[in-house]
């Protein structure tokens, strides 16, 4: 379960390394298995993707309301699949709202 986890963890982690949009909010030595919290930066984008990624099917992203942004949990019972799922979305969204 552990390697599952970390397997699931670094996709969504790899990904938000190298985004252009997307950042984490943890430093990398403090980086949770379960919880990847993550911004645009911009709170009005922030709200867009959690509205369109609920439209995808993808849902329970915003963020605590005394943080902001967007977390995922990715515990155990979420699937592999779920957190592809999420990247991609993740990654079609950063390509229609391109940083300049």
């Amino acid at each position: 379960m552990k390697k599952r986890n970390e397997e699931k963890a670094g996709l969504l982690y790899d990904f938000l390394d190298q985004s252009r949009l997307f950042q984490g909010t943890v430093e990398k030595k403090d980086r949770s298995l379960m919880n990847v919290p993550f911004v645009t930066g911009d709170k009005e984008l922030d709200a867009l993707f959690v509205r369109e990624a609920e439209s995808a099917g993808l849902v329970n992203l915003k963020g605590h309301r005394s943080v902001g942004g967007m977390r995922a949990s990715i515990y155990n019972a979420m699937p592999r699949a779920g957190v592809e799922a999420l990247v991609d979305f993740m990654r079609d969204f950063e390509s229609r709202h391109p940083v300049a």
